[in-house]
């Protein structure tokens, strides 16, 4: 896809299509960053982002105990043979 500079006062800007913009989750502010001459545009929200100190609140809750979810079925238990 192309798109043309349109100027914007003393500065110039892309207009990013609706699209592409909710594919990218793109909402408020983006953050930019160059690369090798190419300019990466990226979304602020981080999915995960806030993983790390819920697990840290998880463990200090005592609620990060591996639970053992082994399901065992009749042919489990009769068929399978181990060789």
């Amino acid at each position: 896809m192309k798109a043309s500079l349109i100027k914007i006062g003393n500065s110039q800007g892309v207009r990013i299509p609706k699209p592409i913009i909710e594919q990218c989750g793109f909402a408020g502010e983006v953050e930019f960053e160059v690369r090798n001459h190419e300019l990466v545009i990226k979304s602020l929200k981080r999915p995960r982002q806030d993983w790390e100190r819920a697990f840290k609140v998880m463990a200090a809750n005592g609620d990060d105990a591996l639970l053992d979810a082994q399901v065992s079925s009749k042919w489990d238990e009769e068929e399978w043979e181990w060789k």
